[in-house]
């Protein structure tokens, strides 16, 4: 398996190089050259399997021979030994056609875990081969650079720098970033928001100089191994409803999306999905995108939903390639007027490519609090802010297909919101019970590339 830009001027790479590598030199995201298929018995297989045994069906192809299939399993059981549910991600049903799957039952209670877990040990494997030591930088809206630091906590062939928003994202999030005592990890809060953290990684990574004196590596979603390892749980949930090939709608809530696009490519090998549902908060570039015809940046307005604070989706870029029918010119053309302008136009013929696949809504903060009050009434579930934006899109756009809607978070993670909501405190996990307690370490920097280099520099 090989992978290339979506701008079409970088090295072609196996699974291996292109996860190490992250962003693609070009400016670029990586992607499969040729998507493996699988037929609808291969699909019907999964149905009595474990969450690690779908892992390993689904992701193999994709690895090609970097990894053999005895240390790629390995690798798979241990990044989901400490998820705390033996299910790993454990579909709920709503009603009779509407399901809840749960991607919060790993270390830092985010769906974030299911990618980082397997990165970090992936990381682990490839580094040990090499002896090579790389610096990872990533941005967080929350909850990527808690899981990140989690994953990557005390390894020695890894220094981890994570940009977050100061004053962005909730306490627990930042809590689980800044209390980890391993030294080769740090939380970074920079001025601004998401975007600007996210403008910071892009622009670290096209100093090529920069790039290549620290060994630069991500984590983002623009790292290919990111959404490789989120397609399994379209698989797992699919596989768990025993639908006979029968077709499925799903709803994400997403302000990067790369969740979604995860779906899209577990549709383009074959799970039978008539429909991915973008859910976005106020924040709603992608749903101004597939409504207006315009990709547009706007301002990034704060909200209870933290995690979907974001005006600029880096992901867009893969829907946008394969919408274009993988035309590397023209999208690299889009995006790199879309960097002076901060807008393009979709034309007719790729909109109407992407409404082939994704439908959208948007959710107010009044919805999203009602939403979350509602969950509980209703159906006697907790749910944290983001996954009740995904609830209440979901619900608007019920039919006769079964929908799961993605639960992303834990919502003792968003305490501060779920109280406000429902004027109680959700249920605490015992991993949370000594977080507030511990002390924090914290670097506070402007929004200035220098600033970055000059800490990054000097702390590995």
């Amino acid at each position: 398996m090989q992978y290339i830009s979506t701008r079409g001027a970088a090295p072609e790479l196996n699974f291996e190089e292109a996860m190490l590598t992250g962003l693609a030199r070009d400016g670029g995201l990586y992607v499969p050259k040729t998507l493996p298929q699988f037929d609808s018995k291969f699909i019907g297989s999964l149905s009595y399997l474990s969450y690690e045994e779908i892992a390993f069906k689904v992701m193999k192809p994709f690895v090609g021979e970097v990894f053999e299939e005895v240390e790629f399993k390995n690798i798979i059981h241990q990044s989901y030994s400490n998820f705390v549910h033996q299910s790993k991600a454990p579909l709920r049903q709503l009603s009779e056609k509407h399901y809840l799957l749960e991607l919060y039952h790993g270390p830092t209670l985010a769906f974030k875990d299911f990618a980082m877990q397997l990165i970090g040990q992936l990381f682990r494997a490839s580094l040990k081969k090499t002896g090579k030591r790389v610096t990872i930088i990533g941005a967080t809206s929350g909850d990527t650079g808690s899981a990140a630091i989690e994953a990557f906590k005390g390894l020695e062939a890894v220094d981890v720098f994570i940009l977050y928003p100061r004053g962005r994202v909730s306490e627990v999030q930042r809590r689980q970033m800044s209390t980890p005592s391993a030294t080769n990890v740090h939380a970074i809060s920079i001025d601004g928001d998401f975007d600007d953290c996210q403008k910071a990684l892009k622009d670290l990574f096209n100093d090529l100089k920069f790039r290549d004196q620290v060994n630069l590596s991500g984590v983002n979603s623009i790292n290919w191994a990111r959404i490789m390892a989120q397609i399994v749980y379209y698989f797992s949930s699919y596989s768990s409803l025993n639908l006979g090939g029968k077709k499925v709608r799903f709803t994400v809530p997403t302000g990067n999306f790369g969740d979604i696009f995860a779906g899209y490519i577990a549709k383009k090998i074959g799970l039978p999905i008539s429909k991915l549902i973008i859910a976005t908060n106020q924040n709603d570039i992608l749903h101004n995108a597939l409504t207006s015809g315009e990709y547009a940046r706007g301002i990034v307005n704060p909200s209870m939903s933290p995690s979907m604070d974001i005006q600029v989706s880096s992901n867009f870029e893969r829907a946008i390639y394969y919408a274009l029918s993988c035309d590397s010119s023209k999208v690299s053309q889009l995006f790199e007027d879309f960097g002076h302008t901060g807008s393009f136009k979709i034309q007719e013929s790729t909109l109407i490519n992407l409404l082939a696949h994704y439908s959208s809504g948007k959710v107010s903060e009044d919805e999203t609090s009602e939403t979350i009050n509602n969950a509980l009434k209703k159906y006697k579930v907790e749910v944290c802010p983001h996954t009740a934006v995904g609830l209440k899109v979901a619900e608007d756009n019920m039919c006769d297909e079964p929908m799961i809607t993605l639960a992303t978070a834990h919502p003792a993670k968003f305490f501060e919101a779920y109280e406000s909501s429902t004027g109680k405190r959700p249920v605490m996990p015992k991993n949370l019970s000594n977080l507030f307690s511990k002390k924090e370490r914290i670097t506070e920097l402007p929004n200035n590339l220098d600033a970055i280099k000059s800490v990054v520099l000097e702390r590995i």
